[in-house]
């Protein structure tokens, strides 16, 4: 049992040890970090947007090029 509680006296400190470094060492703020990720995912999404765009044109395309096609006997 004794050495249950050391393992989770120690498990606990080193978590709160390491959340406490990551906070200190960390490069931007809570805020700043969140800007950053939401202009990313903005980014991102408008490039999703033009690219199926894209691809919707490109099929678009090759559909009225088949039916514009004669067709073969039948």
């Amino acid at each position: 049992m004794k050495r249950l509680i050391s393992f989770l006296s120690g498990a606990v400190t080193g978590a709160v040890v390491g959340a406490v470094v990551a906070l200190v060492l960390a490069p931007a703020s809570g805020e700043e970090l969140r800007m950053r990720i939401q202009e990313r995912v903005t980014r991102l999404r408008e490039e999703i947007r033009k690219a199926a765009a894209q691809r919707r044109a490109e099929l678009e395309q090759q559909l009225a090029s088949l039916r514009a096609a004669p067709r073969g006997e039948e």
